[in-house]
């Protein structure tokens, strides 16, 4: 009997399964669809088809073909017309099941829902032995492709989730992708009725996803705000969206646990500002003939870059001459139409394994970009650099036998501010190699489906943009790239260091308030050892300008004016959260404290008096990003009053009015020496800052410290 069928038996009969029902009446309603099933069927073996939004009747139907060994035939809703009648066709497909009463259907009750059964005049068409399921890809081309699984093969994905991820994440999971999506079909229904889990399988209209080009993310957050959601599966298109959505309202989703995204490259830096929201995001990697999933980065093993560790089952490898990946076969048994598969699995995606075994792709073979100079460059990672910038919606790389790139790219709002667009793709640039980097960039109307410009499932067609803008990607030879500013420079130059202190444990940790009072306590201890000197390093910095610096001392004083006193608010926190003021005001700092302090007064008494200007980019900047996020999710988390924050608050409110100010200020920096040292400054400090968190004691909350204070 199949794996998940078992397990749904064999759970507590009272726990809540899918929707209203639990696992007790699951088994009953399973039952009762397979004979209805039987009945109208008979001995047609042809593939069913399913065509219908995400519900339990959905759910349901899927595990009732699984129990009676018919071959399912799910059609996504952002088919077209001919893509979908070529899938019926291609399959030969015997019967359609719709959630829409047509003609000549047959009615299928399941609990409160309702669907219909419709018999088709396909001829026969000879499948693979064992094929379970067919799922139809879009690919870069018109004509979806049949891909045949064995139920085996794909409750071997379902069991290696839970293995790696534990029972323990089994709680509340919302279907947002489609069912008939492999990834939400397998990692998503299976993988949580495997676990024992509650699947909640809404219909795309409360979700706000009705529109599946067109979502309405605040809706969206609303939904998975009112249920409770414990884990969801998302695309990268998706997560973005939902991130601008909490991002704007301000409002949070605390009971997520795992948010599994995958279907496109994630850059590190998206990942980043997604722990800022609280959202627990871990990235993976599949395909379709593998079942879904390959690799999945998980709660207890995530490494920032890659797409995780390869699922127990299976056996990967790189070929070390063209780094292509390659995988062994369980699931796949070969294409509609086709010859039965190999036993091995050529990919055509290009990716590297570390030495603990973690997989990193950097995008497809057929898409790289090779530039005059010969390098090698896949798109993808470029443009999943750009995309993580809230101003940029799309982005498509071309550079082919070009000396550098150019980027056309589709921004989040009309109008959008050049200037901002120009900052956004100095972040990006910032994450990147200098071959790897934009020099020119074009904004254009959206790519959609509807335009010929993405594949169904949102992939960019790339021939098709390539022609419909050739005007932009042409150029004259003499043609000089895009000036850069000296604080998008200052940007670019030092985001490796920056999405390296954001990846410090404490601090992701406490951008979820996944952080003991203990530990909050003891950030606030070195903030304030390094806040007192805030002050005197602006004076000793005035003091040490050289005569043509002296430009730079009245923004010095509006600084000193600006940040007197605000070692006082971290004592003040520290007295309503519990701690002992007065013993941190006399006490000491840790090591890696006083190191970043002294090295910030030697830079300025040895080197350059301007690079001090890098030291509060490093602290404004980094302010900026999580002090909000931060406090909130803390306060939350230990229940806390705000009378605890009032330094984090305050900090990250003020900071981003002072960083348009440093921007501006930083752009009228014209000599190369002082542009340099603050570089050089910021670059050390963003450095030294990190080994400020990684020295501050880590322990994360229980229940009990959550009620301390």
């Amino acid at each position: 009997m199949s794996r998940i069928l078992s397990a749904i038996r064999m759970q507590d009969p009272a726990k809540p399964a899918i929707n209203d029902w639990t696992y007790g009446s699951l088994s009953g309603v399973i039952d009762r669809l397979a004979a209805d099933l039987c009945e109208n069927i008979g001995l047609d073996r042809r593939p069913v088809a399913v065509e219908a939004n995400n519900s339990a009747a959905w759910a349901v139907l899927d595990l009732a073909l699984l129990e009676l060994g018919l071959v399912g035939l799910p059609l996504p809703g952002f088919f077209t017309p001919d893509q979908r009648s070529h899938a019926l066709a291609d399959a030969g497909a015997g019967w359609l099941i719709t959630d829409i009463p047509r003609n000549g259907g047959q009615a299928l009750r399941v609990g409160t829902e309702m669907l219909y059964l419709h018999r088709l005049d396909h001829a026969p068409v000879l499948l693979p032995v064992g094929t379970a399921k067919i799922t139809y890809t879009s690919g870069t081309t018109g004509t979806p492709k049949g891909v045949c699984l064995s139920a085996a093969g794909l409750e071997k994905v379902a069991t290696s989730l839970v293995q790696v991820i534990g029972t323990d994440y089994a709680g509340r999971h919302v279907a947002i992708l489609p069912l008939p999506v492999l990834l939400e079909n397998v990692a998503g229904l299976y993988s949580t009725l495997l676990a024992g889990g509650h699947y909640l399988a809404t219909s795309p209209e409360e979700l706000g996803l009705a529109q599946p080009f067109q979502p309405d993310f605040g809706r969206l957050l609303a939904a998975l705000s009112t249920v409770r959601a414990n884990s969801v599966i998302l695309v990268p298109e998706l997560l973005r969206g939902l991130m601008a959505a909490m991002a704007q309202s301000g409002h949070t989703l605390p009971d997520l646990r795992l948010v599994a995204v995958g279907g496109a490259r994630v850059a590190p830096s998206l990942l980043a500002q997604a722990a800022m929201l609280g959202l627990p995001v871990y990235q993976g990697y599949g395909l379709s003939e593998c079942g879904s999933v390959v690799a999945l980065n998980t709660p207890d093993a995530n490494r920032v870059g890659t797409v995780g560790r390869v699922l127990p089952h299976l056996d990967l490898a790189v070929d070390p001459a063209t780094r292509e990946v390659s995988v062994n076969n369980h699931a796949f048994l070969g294409y509609v139409g086709g010859d039965p598969a190999l036993s091995r699995i050529a990919t055509a995606d290009l990716g590297s394994l570390d030495e603990d075994g973690y997989l990193s792709i950097q995008g497809r073979s057929r898409n790289v970009i090779i530039n005059a100079f010969g390098r090698n460059i896949a798109p993808e990672w470029v443009e999943a650099e750009l995309t993580a910038q809230p101003e940029i919606l799309q982005a498509v790389l071309f550079g082919d036998a070009q000396a550098d790139l150019t980027v056309l790219i589709v921004p989040t709002r009309l109008g959008q501010d050049p200037s901002a667009l120009s900052l956004a793709v100095a972040r990006a640039n910032g994450a990147l190699p200098p071959y790897a980097r934009v020099a020119r960039w074009h904004t254009v109307p959206a790519f959609t489906p509807l335009n010929g410009m993405l594949t169904p499932n949102g992939r960019p067609r790339r021939d098709a943009i390539a022609t419909a803008h050739a005007n932009l990607l042409s150029r004259n030879e003499d043609e000089i790239p895009m000036p850069q500013a000296f604080f998008d420079r200052l940007v670019t130059e030092t985001e490796p260091a920056r999405l390296s202190l954001l990846s410090v444990p404490q601090i992701q940790d406490g951008l979820t308030g996944r952080i003991s009072l203990e530990t909050y306590i003891a950030y606030l201890t070195e903030a304030y050892h390094h806040v007192k000197h805030t002050v005197p390093l602006m004076r000793t910095a005035r003091a040490a300008l050289r005569p043509d610096q002296e430009w730079l001392i009245p923004a010095l004083d509006e600084y000193i004016e600006e940040e007197e006193g605000h070692e006082e608010w971290i004592l003040n926190d520290i007295r309503h959260a519990g701690g002992n003021a007065e013993m941190v005001r006399h006490g000491a700092p840790r090591a890696a404290t006083q190191a970043m302090v002294d090295e910030a007064y030697r830079f300025i008494r040895e080197e350059n008096a301007a690079g001090f200007f890098g030291m509060v980019y490093v602290l404004e900047g980094t302010s900026t990003a999580i002090a909000t996020h931060g406090a909130e999710a803390v306060r939350k988390s230990l229940n806390l009053p705000k009378s605890c924050f009032s330094y984090l608050t305050s900090h990250g409110s003020l900071d981003i009015q002072h960083m348009e100010f440093f921007r501006t200020l930083m752009n009228r920096v014209t000599d190369p020496v002082d542009q340099q040292a603050i570089i050089t400054m910021a670059s050390r400090i963003f450095g030294l800052f990190a080994g400020l968190f990684r020295a501050i004691p880590h322990s994360r909350h229980t229940d009990e410290v959550r009620h301390v204070a």
